[in-house]
């Protein structure tokens, strides 16, 4: 899985620190989801869609076998 959480929170001029805040998470979750070494809750998904205003598909690219196909 890919994110696009990194560019969205660099469009919004915001720091990994202030997305932890705003999230409630720490600092080092917000580094596992930029680099998709952690998938989010569905709640945290949510959040986030909501923080940058977009869907959830917008910021989780979904490949290969993550597909139901």
């Amino acid at each position: 899985m890919r994110t696009l959480i990194r560019e969205k929170r660099n469009e919004m001029n915001m720091t990994q620190e202030e997305l932890s805040k705003a999230l409630k998470v720490s600092r080092q979750t917000i580094i596992s989801l930029e680099k998709g070494k952690y998938k989010p809750s569905l709640v945290l998904a949510h959040k986030l869609s909501q923080i940058f205003n977009c869907s959830i598909e917008e910021l989780f690219i979904f490949e290969g076998d993550e597909n139901v196909e």
